[in-house]
């Protein structure tokens, strides 16, 4: 009888995988991210994963990226309901993705205790930077800054010396020469508005970025278009832009500059399994790929820095890698220096929808008049 159970068993998982080929599968053959990471990062580390994934698994993997600054990704999340059109919620502030683990529309994460274990839990002084959850729904997967950028030729035509600072760009010389994205569409904009406002306290917070305002030339309808208009020559600076976004403009060719300010924010670029995920192996195959050696060295190649102090950017004369070193003033590593970090993210998380309110009123709807009155 027991040798009669056993075979039918046998024989009953056999039709399973029969009747569900994907089942016999270690990951699916599909993967979907909902995400404000640009193309120019998203697209090679997909492209990687799907070549990692045929050489160890032999599963050709179909890969896509949904698009979405991270204040619309967020919401579509929500709208979802845990029927997530996507597998994987990736890039933006943190504070978003504790909110959707507070709404339990994220998965727990299932990965080696020594990739978890590689990442610090945080970065920065005073307030350090969460790397990772603790509670295991979200994990930082590489660091990033939200700095400025600058066009030396526009700013010498202007008199005005390359900022350094985020002050710099209040110079009256500036006044329309100053690109940006507004803080409802953009969470390194966001992320950068809270920099502001956390460093000068409510009432001179929103004085500075008022008159930020007043020298801005263009609310640009995402973060990426930001560097790309100042790499045209088309603004002298770029407020609030990612390293990467404006790197890939340097790649093109263009001759813009980026320089992260002292109290810059530094993203962890956070990544999340969605609830529900239709795929949920391959979300799972893809995160640990992508904390890897092999998934940093392609994000390292593309102006960004690694998760953990173990990988520095690093590669041949000439290579991406250097000129990426270059491009941010020689550094490698964030591991390697002292971060000065001012930003909060409980305080953050808080006022989310206040901030942005508050921006609707206060600059956007008296953009014309801010731009007369300073």
């Amino acid at each position: 009888m027991i040798r009669i159970s056993k075979l039918l068993g046998v024989m009953l998982g056999a039709l399973l995988v029969a009747g569900n080929p994907a089942a016999a599968q270690p990951i699916e053959d599909e993967l979907v991210l909902v995400t404000p990471v640009a193309k120019t990062l998203t697209d090679p580390t997909l492209a990687e994963f799907a070549k990692f994934a045929r050489e160890k698994w032999n599963v050709t993997v179909k890969t896509a990226a949904l698009a979405a600054g991270t204040p619309v990704a967020y919401g579509r999340i929500v709208e979802w309901k845990g029927r997530p059109e996507a597998d994987i919620f990736w890039g933006g502030e943190s504070a978003l993705f504790d909110k959707l683990a507070e709404q339990k529309l994220l998965a727990r994460l299932d990965l080696p205790k020594s990739v978890v274990d590689a990442i610090p839990a945080s970065i920065g002084k005073p307030k350090p930077i969460p790397l990772k959850d603790p509670r295991g729904f979200w994990i930082g997967t590489v660091l990033e800054p939200y700095g400025l950028v600058y066009h030396p030729k526009v700013l010498a035509r202007l008199g005005v010396q390359p900022p350094r600072d985020w002050d710099d760009l209040l110079d009256p010389k500036l006044k329309g020469n100053v690109a940006q994205s507004a803080p409802t569409r953009s969470s390194s904009s966001h992320a950068t508005y809270e920099v502001i406002l956390q460093r000068d306290g409510d009432a001179k917070g929103w004085e500075w970025l008022r008159r930020l305002a007043a020298n801005t030339g263009i609310f640009a309808a995402r973060s990426r278009d930001v560097p790309s208009v100042v790499a045209r020559g088309e603004f002298a600076a770029g407020f609030a832009v990612p390293s990467y976004m404006a790197f890939e403009d340097r790649l093109a060719g263009f001759d813009i500059k980026f320089v992260a300010p002292k109290t810059a924010w530094i993203t962890p670029e956070p990544i999340a399994v969605l609830a529900g995920a239709k795929h949920p192996r391959a979300a799972q195959a893809f995160i640990e790929f992508l904390l890897s050696e092999r998934g940093q060295k392609v994000a390292m190649e593309r102006g960004v820095f690694p998760i953990t102090p173990k990988y520095r950017v690093q590669g041949a004369p000439g290579s991406r890698a250097e000129m990426a070193v270059e491009f941010t003033g020689g550094l490698r590593s964030y591991f390697d220096i002292e971060v000065n970090n001012i930003y909060d993210d409980g305080i953050a998380q808080k006022r989310y929808a206040e901030v942005n309110s508050q921006f609707r009123s206060a600059i956007e709807s008296v953009w014309e008049e801010l731009k007369k009155k300073y």
